[in-house]
């Protein structure tokens, strides 16, 4: 039974993740039928645009569903999570540069996968339960599904915050950050969706939209700028670790706990980014470089034991925050030749 409801109605086509016990987790499958959906309508002159949303009350989609990448890595099967990867980061950039308008509705948990998804469309809707974030520092991973490129684009030093961290976003700091374009209360969303497809025109996004609610980020922007001035990691952590106050304390605390190489590369990855002037093609193939490797040769499979596995909390990381020397973070970023990621 599929995972996905593929339909069309009215004016638009409709994908619909139908997963809500597993939170929605994004499987191999149900990436290639949404990729496979998104061909068909394309050049559909009966499909206006397309509609993006998720069953149950908890999420959107809390990210890809990894156990699987996970066990066959520890056979040493390293290429069944870069072909997951490869063609996840394929769909993600047809999301993004999609002819037609997609609106996706961002509700719940909106994580990894769940950004890639739903982040990268031309119109994205927040409602008030929803909590958006990159926490892939924290199983030993890095933000990847083209979502370093919206930490790249985040105001001030927000991303490296927000990558580091892993912190959630609500609504406002969603909208602040970048990774959503509008508010609309979750109550009026069907009949919204309706007119949508009634119509096969935008135009009701904005009759609907709200006031932004209120973001914390916004108002801790400069302390967070402050704290996360350097693209060293150790850097950071000699701020953090000298600073007082609520966000410092807590930023220290995830510092501490995630990944010192995923959080290395994180910076690194984010600076190349703003430094190129980037698009989601050139964030993708960055990923990709890392993802290719981080199951081989990073911390993914202690990371992905630790908190989803065996869920002791407690990775035990072989590298520490000084043992992650700038050749290491430019192997790891280093292209990948014939595998290098197609788009």
């Amino acid at each position: 039974m599929s995972d996905t409801h593929i339909r069309t109605h009215g004016r638009a086509g409709h994908i619909t993740l139908t997963r809500p016990k597993a939170l929605n987790a994004l499987s191999y499958d149900m990436c290639m039928e949404i990729e496979a959906a998104l061909d068909a309508w394309r050049d559909d002159e009966a499909v206006a645009l397309v509609i993006l949303d998720a069953e149950g009350e908890k999420a959107f989609c809390a990210g890809g569903d990894i156990a699987e990448i996970y066990r066959a890595g520890l056979k040493g099967a390293f290429d069944a999570g870069r072909t997951f990867w490869r063609d996840e980061y394929r769909m993600n950039a047809k999301l993004s540069e999609y002819p037609k308008p997609i609106v996706s509705f961002l509700h719940g948990f909106v994580m990894g996968g769940g950004v890639g998804l739903g982040g990268h469309v031309s119109h994205r809707v927040i409602g008030e339960s929803a909590q958006i974030a990159m926490p892939e520092c924290g199983i030993g991973f890095v933000p990847d599904v083209g979502g370093s490129l919206l930490l790249a684009r985040a105001p001030g030093r927000l991303g490296a915050y927000l990558g580091l961290t892993a912190a959630r976003m609500g609504p406002g700091d969603a909208l602040h950050a970048g990774f959503a374009d509008l508010f609309v209360p979750e109550a009026r969303w069907e009949a919204l969706k309706s007119e949508l497809a009634k119509t096969g025109s935008i135009a009701a996004l904005d009759a609907e939209a709200q006031p932004a609610p209120e973001s914390p980020l916004a108002t801790a922007q400069s302390e967070i700028d402050q704290l996360f001035a350097s693209d060293s990691l150790p850097e950071i952590k000699a701020a953090l670790d000298g600073a007082q106050g609520e966000i410092a304390e807590r930023a220290a605390k995830a510092v501490d706990r995630n990944a010192p190489l995923s959080m290395a590369l994180t910076l690194a990855m984010l600076a190349r980014l703003r430094a190129a002037d980037a698009d989601i093609r050139s964030a993708l193939k960055q990923e990709f470089r890392v993802s290719h490797r981080i199951v081989e040769e990073g911390e993914f499979l202690e990371g992905v034991r630790a908190q989803i596995i065996d869920k002791d909390r407690n990775p035990r990381w072989r590298l520490s925050i000084e043992e992650v020397t700038e050749d290491r973070i430019a192997a790891m970023l280093a292209p990948l030749g014939d595998a290098e990621l197609a788009l």
